[in-house]
Parts: C-alpha cells; sequence; structure tokens
C-alpha cells in the first residue's frame, strides 16, 4: 500500500479509535483465512496496530479448501480454535448452519445495527432461518462478463450480441471461431455456474429451497446443462479447468474470446494472469439480464472462545468490514469489491480501469451488486455442487442424457439429506 493511502487509511480510523474500547492487557488475535481473502489481514496487520496497539495480529492460511475442512472440523470439536474465521461463499452455509459460530445478533454485539451498511444480499445469506447472524461480509463477487475487445472486433461482433440472450451469446460464439479461431470460454461448465445463480426465486438457494429440499432436478439445472452441452458440441470451449496453468496460459496467448466470474477476476488478469493484455479487455453485464454473484467473503467468531478474546474479535471483524478506509484499502490494491455500501459508493468506483480500456467497470459492478437477490445457504451446499459438476461432466464428456443426469443428481443429494 502506498504512503498516501496509509495516511488516509490512518485517517479514517481517528473515529474508531473513540468507538472502539481500549484493551490494556497485551492480545495476540490469531485469523484464519485462505488466498487471497488473506491478503486483506496483510494489509491490516500495521493498521490495525495503530487502532488497536495492544493487538497483535496473526495471520494463520491454508489453501481455499484445506482452510474450510480445518474449520469444519476447529467448530465442531473446539480444538484449534482461531478467533476470527474467514469463510468463502461455497461454504458459509455449512459453517454457519454447525453452530459453532457466535450469534452476532445478540449483544453484546451490534450486528443486526449494520444491516443498512451492507450490501443487502450478502448481508441476508450470512443470517441463519432462525436470525442468527453468523457472520459479516467483507467483500463480494458480483458476476461480470469479460470479452476480449480487439477478437470481437475482428471477429465483428459486438457487446450487445454477446448479452442479448444465452442463445445469442453462443451464436456469437460460433461467429467468433470461424472468423478469429478464437474459443468462446474456457469450459461449458461456467454455464453452469452463473446460469443457476440467476433468477432463483425469492426465499430459494442455489441447491437447495427452504425446506432443505434439493433442486437440481429443475428447468433452472436443465437449462444450464443444455446451453452448456450447446457449447461443448460446438467446440466453442477448452475443457481448461479453471485455476489450472493451462486456464492461465488461455488468457495471455488469447486463446478465448470470453469468461464470465465475479468482479474479482478484472484484478487477476491484470495483475498475474494476463498483464500483457492491458487495454484488451472489457467488461459488461452477465448475457439475457442475468445478476449473479460468483463468490463473495465472510468473517466469523468461534462461539467457544472466551468472552474477551470474542470481545476482541468482534473489534477486528468491525474493523474490516465497516470501516470505509479499511475497505476502500482492499477494494484499491486487492480489487476485493466492497460489501460496504458507502465504500463501494466512493469516488474511487468512478475512476476508468486502464487495463479494461479505460472502462468504469467499477459501476457496472455496483449495479449488479445492487440487483443480485439474496439466496438461501445450506450446509450441504458443497456436496450437492461436487454432485451436479460430476453429472454435467458425463452429460459433456460421455453424452448421458440430461433429464437422467438431472434425475439421479437430485437423488443422491436427497439420499445425503436424510443421512
Amino acid at each position: 500500500m502506498s504512503p498516501i493511502s496509509r495516511r488516509h487509511v490512518l485517517a479514517g480510523s481517528a473515529a474508531w479509535l473513540a468507538s472502539t474500547p481500549s484493551r490494556a492487557q497485551a492480545l495476540t488475535l490469531t485469523v484464519a483465512s485462505f488466498p487471497s481473502f488473506d491478503d486483506a489481514v496483510k494489509t491490516a496487520v500495521p493498521l490495525y496496530r495503530q487502532v488497536a496497539p495492544n493487538v497483535t495480529l496473526k495471520l494463520s492460511s491454508l489453501a481455499y479448501p484445506d482452510h474450510h475442512a480445518a474449520m469444519v472440523t476447529a467448530l465442531s470439536t473446539g480444538a484449534g480454535l482461531p478467533d476470527v474465521v474467514g469463510i468463502e461463499h461455497a461454504y458459509l452455509g455449512r459453517l454457519i448452519d454447525s453452530g459453532g459460530l457466535e450469534d452476532l445478533s445478540k449483544p453484546p454485539y451490534d450486528g443486526l445495527a449494520l444491516k443498512g451498511r451492507i450490501v443487502p444480499f450478502a448481508f441476508a445469506q450470512a443470517t441463519r432461518r432462525d436470525g442468527a447472524l453468523s457472520a459479516i461480509p467483507a467483500d463480494l463477487g458480483p458476476g461480470s462478463l469479460f470479452y476480449r475487445q480487439d477478437i470481437l472486433a475482428k471477429a465483428g461482433v459486438s457487446e450487445a450480441q454477446l448479452t442479448k440472450s444465452w442463445e445469442s451469446y453462443i451464436e456469437a460464439g460460433r461467429q467468433i471461431k470461424a472468423r478469429t479461431g478464437a474459443l468462446l470460454v474456457p469450459n461449458a461448465n461456467t454455464l453452469l455456474r452463473i446460469v443457476t445463480r440467476a433468477d432463483v426465486p425469492p426465499g430459494e438457494g442455489i441447491y437447495f429451497n427452504k425446506d432443505d429440499k434439493p433442486l437440481l432436478n429443475t428447468p433452472r439445472f436443465e437449462k444450464a446443462f443444455v446451453l452448456a452441452r450447446e457449447v461443448r458440441q460446438s467446440k466453442l470451449d477448452g475443457k481448461f479447468t479453471r485455476f489450472t496453468n493451462e486456464w492461465a496460459e488461455g488468457f495471455k496467448r488469447g486463446t478465448y474470446a470470453t469468461e464470465m466470474a465475479g468482479a474479482w477476476l478484472g484484478g487477476h488478469l491484470a495483475t498475474y494472469l494476463a498483464p500483457n493484455t492491458k487495454g484488451l479487455w472489457r467488461a459488461s453485464q452477465l448475457p439475457a439480464g442475468a445478476f449473479a454473484s460468483w463468490g463473495g467473503s465472510f468473517y466469523g467468531i468461534p462461539a467457544r472462545l472466551p468472552a474477551e478474546r470474542k470481545r476482541a474479535a468482534w473489534d477486528f471483524v468491525r474493523y474490516m468490514t465497516t470501516n470505509r478506509e479499511m475497505q476502500l484499502a482492499a477494494f484499491k490494491s486487492l480489487d476485493a469489491y466492497p460489501a460496504l455500501i458507502e465504500a463501494a459508493k466512493d469516488p474511487f468506483a468512478e475512476q476508468p480501469i486502464e487495463f479494461l480500456g479505460g472502462q468504469k467497470a467499477r459501476l457496472l459492478w455496483r449495479e449488479a451488486a445492487a440487483r443480485i437477490s439474496p439466496l438461501e445457504v445450506n450446509r450441504l451446499d458443497p456436496i450437492a455442487e461436487e454432485v451436479i459438476d460430476k453429472e454435467l461432466d458425463l452429460v459433456l464428456e460421455a453424452g448421458k442424457d440430461i433429464p437422467r443426469a438431472l434425475a439421479d443428481a437430485q437423488r443422491q443429494v436427497e439420499r445425503r439429506v436424510r443421512r
């Protein structure tokens, strides 16, 4: 972080100093997190020392799946508990339904008082059906379509063709492939991620309804499977697995014309995936008027901690999620789209993004964040995701019949629910 932004953060913490209880006794606070959410903690280490001089932050970071597996065990057994738990959206349901996280809606916390300051869909996701508030959102992943402007121009394809409908998106992919040789998307399974997250009825989640009934054998998943199969059969994807070296290399080489992900992909492209493509990428809203979240991170506090450690942990969680300058620091240096509404409304969001050819893409993401509907989370979401992914692979790779694949997925998850 630059000295200027550091000064801004410290200046913005002046009011915080007055509202945060002083901890006379020296305390080491352990924060368990995962890449790249842990970068926000690294950014905060020297800054939080100025706000809470008696508190030393200790970051414990593991790979994404290892971290969440460790937290599931720690919260259920009480052994090896950190003071603050970083949580990715995919595991939110499993961790908040475990009962191992503190209810931040009750005294001495003021969690519900934060509701109007946090993007609504994210705040709702951290709230259990019984009203317990188990975590506070820190950043979001508003879904966005990223596309190579130069490849589209060569193919004679417009952004409007890409975004009009899912059918138009695929047809544009055929034109791109025929005229440039570029693929439409790295992997057809990306459509499953986006289509099934859009237009979810109120009170339902991606994979389950409010009564824990799986929703895999439904028109929403059927549509996603049909579209993904059409992309694969038209040879418009490269079967690249996300976050592999092959996937990353494709961005550098211009192998594909588009990719759909959270707004965070823009920062990843600019910093390490394909900095050599600066100025070639643009962002738009998702096709077919879809608004969906892809990822998002939260902080929770283990319920079995001693009261004094809980209070110190809460001070830190509030700082990371509701301190405007801290949220902006993560937004500016890490491209972590803020859950705090006032940070998202900062003039910084109106600045052009040089990597995206000067486009003011953060305004698109602000609109998307405001229009995403809250989704129920469920402790079995990771299981359902694994099952549906495997069934889609069978459809794409082995030609399995879609109705049979969805019925099999529904049956497998129903068995897990009954256990």
